[in-house]
C-alpha cells in the first residue's frame, strides 16, 4: 500500500467571536440630578456626540464612574466596561490566541493509498475594545491609569484613526478592524499622586476631552446622601455640613467625600439615630469613619484628630432638642 502524507504548518488562525457582555443602559429616576450634575452631563454628552473621548478625573469618592454610566446611558448605545489593572497587557484588551484547532483528513478511497492530511489553526479570541469597536457599543475604561502606559497603546490609533490595529491577524486579512462609527469612549482615573496609579503617556492625553471632576456643591451631596440612606433630609444636612468643614481641616482637601457621609447615614437610619452630638451611635460611627480621614493634622507633635472630630461635632450638630 502506497501512503502519501502531507502536513501542513500550523500557522493559520481562526478569529472566533467574543461572547456578548456589553449591556444596555436607561438613565435610572433614582439618580440625583441637580444643576451642578446637569452641567458636567451636557458638556460630556456634548463632546462625545461630536466624537471626542471624555475623560473624567478627579479624586476618589467623587462619583466620576457613576457619572461615566449616567452619560453612557443617555447616549442609548450598549455598554462595555473595562477596568484599569496593573497586570494588563495590549492582548488583555484586543484578544489573543487561546487554544488550538487540529483536524485530519484520511484518504483510503483508493484500497491501495492511504492519503493523510493534517492542519492544525490557532484560535484567535477577541476581548472587550475590539467587540466594542466592531459593534459600536460605548466603552467606559474605569480607573485607565492603573494599568501601563504600554497596554493602552492600542487606544492611540482607535481614538484618532479610527483604525483598530491587529498585526498577529495580519496575514489572514483581517490585521486592520475598522472602528464602527457609533463607537463612544469614556475614561475615569484618579491624580497620578495615588497609590497604584499610573503616568499617562502624553500621547493618550492629547487624544482625550479631560473634565475634573472635584467635590459636588453641599446641594448635590445632600440630595446624594438623602437618595442613598433614606434619612430625613435635616438630618443628612448636619452630617454633609459635618463632612465638608471636616473636609477644610483635614490632611488631604478630597477627603472626606460624599462617601462617608453616605455611610454614616445608612447607620444612622439602620439604627434609628440621629446626628446630634449626644447620640452614642452618631458619636462612635462618626469616629470609624472620619477619623482616618482627618489623621495627621497635628498642634507641633500633639495629634489633633479627635480633638477636631468632637469639636466639630459639637459646632455643627449640637445636642438633642
Amino acid at each position: 500500500m502506497k501512503t502519501e502524507e502531507i502536513r501542513n504548518p500550523p500557522v493559520a488562525r481562526v478569529r472566533l467571536p467574543a461572547e456578548a457582555d456589553a449591556v444596555l443602559l436607561e438613565p435610572g429616576s433614582a439618580f440625583v440630578c441637580t444643576p451642578c450634575v446637569q452641567e458636567l452631563t451636557d458638556r460630556a454628552l456634548t463632546y462625545l456626540e461630536v466624537g471626542y473621548p471624555v475623560h473624567f478625573c478627579g479624586p476618589a469618592g467623587t462619583g466620576k464612574t457613576t457619572l461615566a454610566f449616567h452619560v453612557a446611558a443617555h447616549l442609548g448605545r450598549p455598554v462595555t466596561l473595562i477596568h484599569g489593572d496593573d497586570e494588563f497587557s495590549s492582548s488583555d484588551l484586543v484578544g489573543r490566541d487561546s487554544g488550538y484547532r487540529k483536524s485530519k483528513l484520511v484518504d483510503n478511497f483508493i484500497h491501495s493509498v492511504l492519503k493523510t492530511e493534517e492542519e492544525m489553526q490557532s484560535l484567535w479570541v477577541d476581548n472587550r475594545l475590539t467587540t466594542a469597536c466592531q459593534n459600536g457599543d460605548t466603552l467606559i475604561y474605569d480607573e485607565f491609569t492603573r494599568s501601563r502606559p504600554e497596554a493602552n497603546n492600542a487606544l492611540l490609533s482607535i481614538l484618532s484613526e479610527r483604525i483598530l490595529n491587529l498585526p498577529r491577524l495580519r496575514h489572514s486579512g483581517e490585521g486592520y478592524v475598522e472602528v464602527h462609527p457609533g463607537f463612544r469612549a469614556i475614561f475615569t482615573s484618579n491624580p497620578e499622586e495615588y497609590a497604584g496609579v499610573h503616568k499617562m503617556q502624553d500621547a493618550l492625553m492629547d487624544r482625550l476631552v479631560t473634565i475634573h471632576v472635584g467635590h459636588y456643591d453641599r446641594e448635590t451631596e445632600v440630595r446624594i446622601t438623602v437618595a442613598k440612606s433614606g434619612l430625613a433630609t435635616a438630618d443628612a444636612e448636619m452630617i454633609v455640613d459635618l463632612v465638608r468643614a471636616l473636609r477644610a481641616l483635614g490632611s488631604s482637601s478630597a477627603r472626606p467625600t460624599i462617601r462617608a457621609c453616605i455611610a454614616i447615614a445608612c447607620v444612622l437610619a439602620y439604627r434609628g439615630a440621629h446626628p446630634t452630638y449626644d447620640d452614642p451611635t452618631f458619636h462612635w460611627v462618626c469616629r470609624d469613619v472620619l477619623e482616618t480621614d482627618i489623621f495627621g493634622v497635628r498642634r507641633g507633635s500633639e495629634p489633633l484628630t479627635l480633638e477636631l472630630l468632637d469639636q466639630a461635632m459639637r459646632e455643627v450638630c449640637g445636642v438633642a432638642r
